[in-house]
């Protein structure tokens, strides 16, 4: 099986537990204002890799790796069947499997349709990047019904998730907001980790080189003490959440 590959990474530190194997899919059907990696949209660029090939170059690097394969994108379920090839050939050989998504495309109504990635998944990270579901078509271009249905899915079967949210200012800078994010993540019963992230504008110049202009062009990147208060905010709504569970 073949899938279309926009790079890969042999030394990831930021992208799951431990120095990973990252896997960058191409094509995304999300716009984020913010996105630092735009050449990873079109479903046509990148290169064809089969899933040996991918294996072959995890293998090359692999007495450094010692987190595993995290995919990321582009957005994965883009092509989930590539990525459940992948994942169970490795899990195979006692690796590691991460995937790193925003869960778009995805409806209960096809839930079965991921379970044999799923089933050879041990973590995912989930980006939820904004509460609102209006906010986050602006944000987007792309309702977040997708993105929740995905996260209860995904912790129904059993499956470890990291939540992501990423701070931009004056987009998903309040607090009722994030607040809002820990009382759904406290309905995840695999949550096991909360990872807030500060607006930056380092993929401006790929804008730039493509032609394209910066959506953000006039947003300063955040202040990381805002990101650490977000978090906060969002654990207390986790433990709340639990609280008023009981």
């Amino acid at each position: 099986m073949k899938g279309r590959i926009h790079s890969t990474e042999s030394f990831g530190t930021v992208d799951g537990p431990g120095v990973r194997f990252v896997v960058f899919m191409q094509g995304c059907p999300m716009r984020c204002l913010y996105c630092h990696n735009p050449d990873t949209w079109d479903f046509s660029g990148g290169c064809e890799m089969s899933v040996d090939e991918i294996i072959a170059e995890y293998d090359k690097g692999s007495a450094f790796t010692n987190g595993g394969i995290t995919v990321t994108g582009g957005e994965p379920l883009m092509q989930k069947g590539f990525v459940a090839e992948l994942f169970r050939k490795v899990k195979s050989k006692g690796v590691h499997t991460c995937i790193d998504t925003s869960g778009a495309g995805f409806t209960s109504d096809r839930a079965a349709d991921y379970d044999e990635l799923l089933g050879n998944t041990d973590l995912v990270m989930l980006d939820v990047k904004h509460i609102d579901d209006e906010e986050h078509k602006k944000l987007t271009g792309m309702g977040n019904k997708s993105v929740f249905d995905f996260a209860e899915y995904v912790s129904s079967k059993g499956v470890d998730i990291w939540l992501r949210h990423v701070v931009v200012p004056d987009i998903t800078d309040r607090e009722d907001d994030w607040y809002k994010i820990g009382l759904f993540a406290s309905g995840l019963p695999t949550l096991k980790a909360v990872d807030v992230l500060a607006y930056h504008d380092l993929g401006k110049s790929k804008y730039e080189a493509m032609g394209l202009e910066y959506p953000l062009k006039d947003t300063l990147p955040l202040d990381n003490k805002i990101a650490e208060k977000a978090k906060e905010t969002i654990i207390k709504g986790i433990k709340d959440g639990i609280k008023n569970k009981l």
